[in-house]
């Protein structure tokens, strides 16, 4: 019990701007609060807060034992709501991770939406394009594309990508359309890393991929500022088809080479304990397989 107390006391001091504001939050003395901070650290064996004149910092291994403690306090709340039968709302802190490119064209309004559902959860979102372990993270729920490897995680799928190469209809109708990969070479191609020095696009001829490299005319350090300068007749980009969805659909861009287009890849929405996860965490992952699974972008 008194571990239980200790970790309150650590996430409310993590939680506020200073020590005496922790303190008044609590209902406890400033030195009660500094001990039970005290008895962390000794126990644990290294520093989790830095105290200064402008207040108190946690520690990059405070940073990491706050999230657990704040899924673990989580846990215990929504334990003690279901017991008492108001487990009807999702409450607590949720740790989401998704891929970044595909938060801004897909993920962002569906996360507004979710919240407007539901009040009471918050929800702290990381964004990088990396395998991330939700277990040694303490993520709880994450938006995976590709395919897992074999783990004790839940994936629900909900759709598939593709990797599409497109060009406005004013530049095809200029300068012709590619049939094979190798005519890429006689055009002008559109790099998604402005200093790229070569463009390195994956096609798939019958069962064997090749690698098809050239230079770019034009290198842009955005996908959509690439995405824009094809749909303005710059040339032939090549990106996922989540992003190209709206402009493939007005027509702006039209897609090449499509028999050489590489094997889609699975989106999974991924979390941890399945049938015994707390509700905040069955909330996110049902709507997000509900939206994600009618979103036109992935089918």
């Amino acid at each position: 019990m008194d571990r239980y107390h200790e970790m309150r006391m650590f996430r409310a001091l993590s939680q506020r701007p200073s020590l005496a504001s922790a303190a008044r939050f609590l209902n406890v003395s400033g030195p009660t609060l500094v001990r039970a901070i005290a008895r962390l650290e000794s126990r644990l064996g290294v520093p989790l807060v830095v105290r200064s004149t402008r207040g108190v910092a946690l520690t990059e291994a405070g940073a990491a034992f706050m999230a657990d403690c704040s899924r673990i306090l989580d846990d215990i709340e929504q334990a003690e709501v279901c017991a008492k039968g108001l487990h009807v709302q999702a409450q607590g802190s949720l740790r989401v991770h998704l891929p970044l490119l595909f938060s801004r064209y897909v993920m962002a309004p569906m996360l507004t939406r979710y919240m407007d559902l539901y009040p009471q959860v918050r929800l702290f979102a990381h964004y990088h394009d990396r395998v991330v372990n939700l277990h040694e993270e303490g993520v709880d729920v994450a938006v995976v594309m590709g395919h897992l490897p074999s783990s004790s995680l839940i994936a629900r799928p909900v759709g598939q990508v593709r990797s599409i190469v497109c060009a406005s209809p004013a530049y095809l109708a200029i300068h012709g359309e590619p049939q094979v990969p190798e005519d890429l070479l006689r055009h002008r191609l559109i790099a998604v890393q402005a200093h790229q020095d070569k463009v390195q696009w994956p096609f798939q001829a019958g069962a064997e991929t090749c690698l098809f490299k050239a230079r770019p005319h034009l290198g842009c350090s955005t996908v959509q500022a690439a995405i824009s300068a094809a749909a303005q007749g710059a040339g032939l980009v090549r990106c996922e088809s989540y992003p190209l969805y709206d402009y493939l659909q007005s027509g702006r861009l039209r897609p090449v080479l499509g028999a050489y287009e590489t094997a889609s890849l699975p989106v999974q929405v991924v979390y941890r304990e399945g049938l015994k996860a707390p509700i905040r965490v069955r909330s996110l992952v049902d709507f997000l397989v509900e939206h994600l699974r009618e979103h036109p972008a992935l089918r």
